[in-house]
């Protein structure tokens, strides 16, 4: 199975299950244009949208860029993690950028399609997660997969998940009810 399926799979099945009301919130939030006023810096959310399509890149389906993950976690980051989270989340991109340097002599963002995919196999590779880069990018991946399935474009057109389904109205007729002794009965 590709990884691409995989993670579709995995999207499909936990999708509606995995949307919490802070990914609702956080989507909300990035609909609404306006950036988190303690956002991440431009190179910080470059090297996230890198990642980002390094993970989930366009196919016949919209990658992580197209649908706004870049944004999502910035919020999520900026918004919902204390200040000693966010602190340690954004030391964990400096180590990534660090190790994209340290092999390939330039920053993450900058390093072509096939760079990109060596350096995260490399930080993937990695047998203990508790530390740097691995900690932080195993987080970010979680929050990149998680804000790729709850966006309404895959949820609505990779999932077909009916995001909104139907309106509500509280004057539609019910069905007529049988009472014990077989007569029918409308509650208007």
């Amino acid at each position: 199975m590709e990884r691409r399926d995989l993670i579709r799979a995995f999207g499909a099945a936990t999708a509606l299950a995995l949307v919490p009301r802070d990914a609702v919130a956080a989507w909300a939030r990035v609909a609404s244009g306006i950036r988190p006023a303690a956002g991440l810096t431009e190179a910080q959310l470059a090297l996230i949208n890198a990642i980002a399509d390094g993970i989930i890149p366009r196919t016949d389906t919209p990658g992580a860029s197209d649908v706004g993950v870049t944004s999502f976690v910035d919020v999520i980051v900026s918004e919902n993690y204390d200040d000693a989270e966010r602190d340690r989340f954004v030391a964990g991109l400096e180590a990534i950028d660090a190790d994209a340097r340290a092999n390939a002599a330039t920053a993450f963002a900058a390093l072509a399609a096939d760079a990109r995919a060596a350096a995260i196999g490399r930080i993937e590779a990695l047998t203990d997660r508790r530390t740097e880069p691995a900690r932080t990018y195993w987080r970010l991946k979680s929050l990149i997969v998680h804000g790729y399935f709850t966006s309404e474009p895959v949820m609505k057109d990779v999932l077909k998940v009916q995001v909104n389904p139907g309106a509500f109205d509280g004057a539609a007729p019910m069905p007529a009810k049988a009472t014990p002794s077989g007569a029918e009965h409308s509650h208007a």
